[in-house]
């Protein structure tokens, strides 16, 4: 349901606006207005939510448009929010992941038999499965802490002005000394490696490597051979759906269940909600922020603005050159955004039934990685470089209706393509708008290799490119995270040295969105984190 457009904001200047209601915005929303603070949410569309929609694509089929399962948001959001009290409700996948393979194998996790699965292929990889697990969530554990706590923000200031930050750093250097020095090195490991060469020393056998290796690539434009993609994995491993580490699920109603009992909490709290109000410019006055300029000229001031979109949309779109130091102004003409991402939603007139493991069952809850080895990721990421788009695509499939009744009419289904790998943007100076149909139709013609019948069994389809995705939510680039997980644009570089503590370039400027630490996903945590910023800077 749409949220209710406020046209006019009542006289008198706000303390906070912010830019952009996706989950971010909407969760530093209801925390700042949860602490008597007066706030406003700007939102271009019609509806809030950014990425995190559930829209009817076609007639009696609903799905979420962009982002599309649950894991990764936090806990604590969900519990200080009181979102399950505003409607929300997360049902747990049956299975975590089905990987069915060309020559009629498959792989399938969860509900306790992973090790048996990984068994069916190398013995030696399901003995390891138990150490690998226990490391993961080990370091795992460590960095959902620092998720949810603003990282050191570096900067070149006298050490007066520095030392809350360097006593951070010791706090942070406390939770990683509680890491054995095999972890540390580990850890240190997954920062830097390719997720290939991280699950070769785990792993011999090419589909095991797979199952495991697509978190590496997801997101991520790039090979699963490409150093820094261990990192990408490591970051899908943070979630869990209700206290369950590791799990996966799906949001009754889809994504934009989340978002709308995010909006009903903040508005609970008094934030006021407007839709439909398109920011054009963040206005400065002394070399401060001083609130924001609408799309139809109208003018609003407040002591503070806070932007929950990609950085590089803020510096480069919505602050005039003048206005962005030139440090920032060179950082973001660097700042990577990409995600290699071709989305898709599918009306289906039945289930899909895969070579691999014939008919309905629990397999068909599971995120359904077409994609059989690390070799295959990587001829895709190169395809996608030379051509635009890998013509053997890897694909995770999700049919949310076997959770979730709302989503489709009885005995039919709505099924959730995440597509990869594909050009931000096409070479030779072709664009997404003319091959955005044949690209559908090769995403739908590579899941009727694994399920022959699925293609005659899609009844409407809803497509986005990444140029779709960069228009209609702010995706540079079609980027999901707001810009790469990669070293150099992570922790205390996230978006920037000097701004990682969610303080923009300018005073009076924050930031809230995917593009400050801890990085993307439906999580919660940056808009959690710079509202305890903002909140310590007005009080």
């Amino acid at each position: 349901m749409a949220a209710t457009p406020e046209r006019d904001v009542p006289p008198g200047q706000d303390d906070v606006i912010i830019i952009g209601g996706g989950h971010n915005g909407l969760t530093c929303a209801a925390y700042l207005a949860r602490a008597g603070l007066k706030v406003t949410v700007l939102e271009r569309r019609g509806v809030v939510g950014g990425a995190a929609v559930t829209e009817e694509f076609h007639p009696g089929f609903r799905n979420s448009v962009a982002s599309y399962t649950v894991s990764l948001l936090q806990p604590k959001v969900i519990d200080e929010l009181d979102l399950r009290a505003h409607g929300l409700r997360i049902v747990q996948r049956r299975r975590n992941n089905f990987l069915p393979l060309p020559d009629g194998q498959y792989l399938l996790t969860g509900a306790g038999q992973t090790q048996a699965q990984l068994a069916k292929f190398s013995l030696r990889d399901a003995q390891a499965l138990p150490a690998y697990e226990a490391r993961l969530e080990a370091i795992a554990d460590v960095l959902r802490a620092m998720a949810l706590q603003p990282p050191p923000n570096i900067t070149g200031e006298g050490w007066w002005k520095a030392l809350p930050e360097l006593l951070r750093g010791a706090t942070l250097g406390r939770r990683l000394m509680s890491l054995d020095q095999t972890l540390r090195q580990e850890l240190l490991d997954l920062f830097t490696i390719s997720a290939a060469e991280y699950l070769e020393r785990w792993f011999e056998s090419a589909p095991v490597k797979a199952l495991f290796g697509f978190d590496g690539v997801v997101g991520n434009y790039a090979s699963p051979y490409t150093p820094g993609s261990a990192y990408v994995l490591l970051h899908h491993v943070f979630g869990e759906v209700d206290g369950v580490k590791g799990a996966w699920g799906h949001a009754i109603g889809g994504m934009g269940a989340i978002t709308q009992a995010m909006a009903a909490s903040a508005r609970a709290a008094g934030a006021r909600i407007r839709t439909d109000a398109g920011v054009a410019q963040v206005l400065v006055q002394g070399g401060r922020a001083v609130g924001v300029r609408l799309q139809d000229g109208q003018a609003l001031r407040a002591r503070s603005v806070v932007a929950n979109v990609n950085p590089r949309l803020l510096y480069q779109h919505l602050l005039r050159p003048e206005h962005v130091p030139p440090a920032t102004a060179e950082r973001m003409a660097h700042w990577r955004c990409g995600s290699g991402t071709f989305r898709m939603n599918v009306a289906l007139d039945r289930l899909p039934s895969f070579t691999a493991l014939p008919g309905e069952g629990d397999h068909l809850t599971a995120g359904i990685i077409l994609a059989p080895s690390l070799d295959y990721m990587d001829r895709a990421y190169l395809d996608a470089r030379a051509h635009g788009w890998a013509r053997e695509p890897i694909v995770e499939l999700l049919i949310p209706s076997t959770l979730d009744e709302t989503l489709a009419p009885p005995g039919q289904h709505v099924a959730s393509l995440f597509c990869q790998h594909v050009a931000p943007e096409l070479p030779a100076g072709r664009s997404w708008d003319d091959h955005r149909e044949e690209v559908a139709d090769l995403m739908i013609a590579t899941v009727e290799r694994y399920a022959p019948g699925f293609a005659a069994s899609v009844l409407g389809r809803q497509i986005k490119s990444p140029l779709d995705l960069e228009r209609d939510f702010g995706l540079i680039g079609g980027d999901i995270f707001h810009g790469a997980l990669s070293l150099n644009q992570l922790f205390s570089a996230r978006p920037a040295l000097g701004q990682a503590g969610y303080r923009g370039a300018l005073p009076g400027l924050y930031l809230c969105g995917a593009g400050t630490h801890p990085g993307g996903g439906v999580t919660g945590a940056p808009g959690h984190n710079a509202a305890r910023v903002v909140m310590g800077d007005l009080r």
